[in-house]
C-alpha cells in the first residue's frame, strides 16, 4: 500500500474506526503524558516531519478541528462532557447538570452536528430541557472535534460540524508482551460524589482481543460558587461496555461492541433551570443501548474498505407527578456506512454511501385517568415520527506538487420524514461541495484555504412535543431544507517545538428550519416548523504553543458572533439551534520533570457579553411591548491537574485535581441566559455551575 492510501484510510477511521486500525495506532510516550489538548490538537491538524503514515488527512478548514486524547482524558479525571470540552477552542458546554448539558460549536448547539460514536450516529432529542449527547468518559480513547462544515466524509446534517467520539479496545490497554490486564479505578469528588470503575482485557487469538468494563458513578447535589447546594444536580450513573475485535490476518479487521448507560435522579421540572424555592424534584431516569460492528480490509494494495453498522435505543421517564404523570420518550437509530478507499498515482480518493433510518416516540405511561385536558385524544396515547436518510459521498485528495495539497468532494443527501400520528411528512434532497487547499510557503509555514457547503432536511423531532391539537400545522407548507455555506482561510506554522494558527471563518445556513417560541397565527400548532431566515457566524481563532523538555505552554483566543436574520441568537428563545457566548481565551502549562510526575495548570476566561437583546419572538406575537437587554457576566476558572506513579510505571497511578480553583459562581455562556431581571420572567435562567470542587484519584493495573 502507498503511503498516501494508508493515510487516507486512517482519514477515513476517524468516522469509520476499526479494530484493525487501532491496533496498528502508536501509542503516545508516556513523557508527553502531560501535553496539553491544543498541542494535540495542532499535532492532529498538521502532522509533523516524519510522522507514520497513518497520520490522517484532513485539509477543509483543518486550521481549527481539534482532538481531545487519552491522556487528557485522564489527567483531568473527566466526568462529564464539560471537563472533556473544558479548553476546546470554539466549543463550550452549558447545563451545568450532567443530564442537561448540551455542547455549543461557534454558537451552534449539538442538534446541529453530526455526532458520532465509533461511527454510530447520535440523532433526536428526547426532551428540550436534557441533552442530546452522553458519554463516559473513561471508555474513550480519543475525541475527534470539526468545528464548521468540512468534506464529504463528515456525515449527515453536519452543517455545524462533526464530534466523533472513539472507545477504548484491547489493542489499547494492553502492555507488549502481555495477553491479559485489568485497570480498577476510584475516585473522590468533594464536590461531591464519588467514582468507581473496572475494566478487564486480553488477547483471545493473535491480535484479536477483548475489553470489559463498568462504570459506577454516584453524586450528590453539589454545591455552587457561593456555597449554596444546588436541588436536582446530583445522579447516580452506572455504564456497562464490551468491545471485541482484532486483525484477523490477510488484511481483515473487525470489532463488535454493546454499550449500555444507565442515569437516574431527581430533577427539576425543567433539568437545564434552576429549582426555585419550593418547587418540586421530580424522578426520571435515562438509558442508552448501542450496538456497533466495525469491519475494515487493508491488504497493502491500492484499495481498501471500511465499513460500520449500528444500532443505538435512548430512552427517557419522568414523572410528572403534578401535571401528566409519567411520561417516556424513546429513540431508535440504526445504519450503515460503507466507504472504499483508493490511491490513484497523486490521488487520495473516498467514496461510499451511507444510510440510516431514525424514530422517535413518546407516550403517557401512567393510567388514562391521570392524563390531563391536553391530552388531545386519548384514544392514542402515544405518538411517533420516523425518518429515513441516504447519502452518497466522493472526496478527492491530490497532492499536486510536495508544496501543494488539494482536497475536493460532494455530497448527495435525501431525507424523508413520516410524522406518522398525524398523516403528515416532507421529503427533500441537495448536493453538497467542498473544496480547500494547504500550500507550504516557507519551512514550517503553511496556508490554508477552504469552502465547504452541507445540507439537512428535517428529522425527526423532540419526544416530548410529538403530541399536537387536532386540526392544526406541524409543518410550514413547501418547508425548505436547510444548506450551509462555511469559508475559512489562515496560517499555521510548526517549527522548533513552537506552533501557533490564526483562521478566519464565515458560516450561513440558509432556510433554517425552526420552531419558534409560541403558538402563531391560526392554523400553526403550539410546535410548527418553518424555515425562520439565515443563521450567520463569523469570528477567528488563535492559537499558539510551544514545548521544550518537560515545559510546555499553549493557549487560545476566540471570537464569533452568531445572528439569525441580523439578531442575536440567546439558548431561551432559540432552543436547539443556536446560543451567544463571549469571547473566550484559554493558556494552558505543563510540567513533566518525569515519565512518572506530570502537572497541569489551565486558565479559562469568558468575557462579558453586554445589553445582549431578547424577547423577540414576545413583540413579534404582542406580548411585551418591546424588547428587552441582559447582560452574560464574564467568568474566570483556573483548573489545576497533577498525576504521580510512586512506583515509576503506572502499575499504579495517582491523580489530583483542583476544578474551579476560585471557587467562582457563574452560570456558564452556553447555559440559558438569565432573564430573572425581567418582570415575569423570573424562572428563565440556566443554573450555576459548581464551585471549588477537589478530586482525588488512585489506577491500579494488574
Amino acid at each position: 500500500m502507498s503511503q498516501s492510501k494508508a493515510s487516507l484510510l486512517a482519514a477515513a477511521a476517524i468516522v469509520l474506526p476499526s479494530a484493525a486500525a487501532a491496533q496498528s495506532t502508536p501509542q503516545p510516550d508516556a513523557a508527553q503524558a502531560g501535553d496539553t489538548r491544543q498541542d494535540a490538537a495542532a499535532a492532529a491538524a498538521a502532522p509533523a516531519e516524519g510522522a507514520p503514515a497513518a497520520a490522517p488527512i484532513v485539509v477543509v478548514g483543518r486550521l481549527t478541528d481539534s482532538a481531545i486524547t487519552r491522556d487528557d482524558v485522564q489527567l483531568t479525571q473527566a466526568n462529564d462532557l464539560a471537563d472533556l470540552f473544558r479548553s476546546t477552542p470554539s466549543v463550550s458546554v452549558g447545563g451545568a447538570i450532567g443530564i442537561a448539558q448540551k455542547i455549543y460549536v461557534r454558537g451552534l448547539e449539538d442538534s446541529q452536528l453530526n455526532v458520532s460514536i465509533d461511527g454510530a450516529q447520535v440523532q433526536g432529542t428526547l426532551f428540550h430541557h436534557v441533552g442530546r449527547v452522553s458519554i463516559e468518559p473513561e471508555l474513550l480513547e480519543r475525541v475527534e472535534v470539526q468545528t464548521g462544515a468540512g468534506e464529504a466524509t463528515a456525515g449527515f446534517g453536519a452543517i455545524g460540524g462533526a464530534i466523533r467520539f472513539r472507545t477504548r479496545d484491547a489493542a489499547d490497554l494492553l502492555e507488549p508482551g502481555r495477553d491479559v490486564g485489568a485497570i480498577v479505578k476510584a475516585g473522590w469528588f468533594s464536590n461531591d460524589g464519588y467514582k468507581l470503575s473496572g475494566t478487564a482485557f486480553g488477547r483471545l487469538a493473535g491480535d484479536v482481543g477483548i475489553v470489559a468494563a463498568y462504570v459506577h458513578q454516584d453524586r450528590d447535589p453539589y454545591r455552587d460558587g457561593h456555597g449554596e447546594r444546588v436541588p436536582g444536580s446530583g445522579a447516580e450513573q452506572n455504564v456497562a461496555f464490551v468491545k471485541l475485535g482484532g486483525d484477523v490476518g490477510g488484511g481483515h479487521g473487525f470489532s463488535f461492541s454493546y454499550e449500555q448507560r444507565e442515569e437516574e435522579g431527581e430533577f427539576g421540572a425543567r433539568p437545564n433551570w434552576p429549582v426555585m424555592e419550593g418547587d418540586d424534584l421530580f424522578p426520571a431516569e435515562a438509558s442508552r443501548r448501542t450496538v456497533i460492528g466495525n469491519y475494515r480490509f487493508d491488504d497493502g494494495g491500492p484499495v481498501g474498505l471500511e465499513l460500520v453498522g449500528y444500532w443505538t435505543r435512548a430512552e427517557f421517564e419522568l414523572d410528572r407527578f403534578d401535571r401528566w404523570g409519567l411520561y417516556g420518550a424513546e429513540i431508535e437509530n440504526w445504519g450503515g456506512d460503507l466507504r472504499i478507499g483508493a490511491a490513484v498515482g497523486a490521488h487520495d480518493i473516498v467514496g461510499g454511501v451511507a444510510y440510516r433510518n431514525d424514530s422517535v416516540a413518546s407516550a403517557y405511561l401512567a393510567e388514562p385517568a391521570t392524563w390531563q385536558p391536553w391530552a388531545w385524544d386519548p384514544d392514542i396515547g402515544r405518538f411517533g415520527e420516523s425518518g429515513e436518510l441516504v447519502g452518497v459521498y466522493v472526496q478527492d485528495r491530490w497532492q499536486v506538487a510536495d508544496p501543494l495539497l488539494l482536497s475536493f468532494g460532494a455530497r448527495y443527501d435525501y431525507y424523508t420524514l413520516d410524522i406518522e400520528t398525524y398523516g403528515e411528512g416532507t421529503s427533500s434532497s441537495g448536493v453538497s461541495f467542498n473544496v480547500g487547499a494547504d500550500l507550504e510557503i516557507l519551512p514550517g509555514l503553511t496556508a490554508n484555504a477552504g469552502y465547504a457547503e452541507a445540507f439537512r432536511g428535517k428529522e425527526i423531532g423532540d419526544a416530548f412535543t410529538l403530541e399536537h391539537r387536532p386540526g392544526r400545522a406541524i409543518l410550514q407548507p413547501g418547508l425548505q431544507p436547510e444548506t450551509v455555506g462555511n469559508l475559512e482561510v489562515g496560517l499555521a506554522y510548526d517549527r522548533g517545538g513552537f506552533h501557533a494558527s490564526a483562521a478566519y471563518y464565515a458560516m450561513e445556513i440558509e432556510d433554517v428550519v425552526f420552531d419558534q417560541l409560541y403558538r402563531g397565527p391560526f392554523p400553526q400548532d403550539g410546535v410548527y416548523f418553518e424555515n425562520v431566515g439565515t443563521f450567520r457566524s463569523e469570528g477567528f481563532e488563535l492559537r499558539a504553543g510551544y514545548r521544550r523538555g518537560a515545559f510546555g505552554i499553549s493557549g487560545f483566543y476566540n471570537h464569533y458572533d452568531p445572528e439569525l436574520n441580523g439578531r442575536p441568537v440567546n439558548g431561551y428563545e432559540h432552543l436547539a439551534l443556536g446560543n451567544t457566548l463571549g469571547d473566550q481565551w484559554n493558556v494552558s502549562a505543563t510540567f513533566d520533570p518525569s515519565p512518572a510526575l506530570g502537572f497541569e495548570a489551565s486558565l479559562t476566561r469568558f468575557e462579558r457579553v453586554e445589553d445582549l437583546e431578547v424577547l423577540f419572538r414576545d413583540v413579534e406575537l404582542g406580548y411585551v411591548p418591546a424588547t428587552e437587554f441582559i447582560d452574560k457576566p464574564g467568568y474566570t476558572t483556573l483548573d489545576l491537574f497533577a498525576r504521580w506513579q510512586p512506583l515509576g510505571s503506572d502499575r499504579f497511578e495517582l491523580l489530583a485535581a483542583v476544578y474551579n480553583l476560585f471557587d467562582e459562581a457563574y452560570i456558564a455562556h452556553a447555559s440559558v441566559a438569565d432573564y430573572s431581571a425581567i418582570p415575569d420572567y423570573g424562572i428563565v435562567s440556566g443554573v450555576r455551575e459548581p464551585g471549588r470542587n477537589f478530586r482525588l484519584g488512585a489506577a491500579f493495573r494488574f
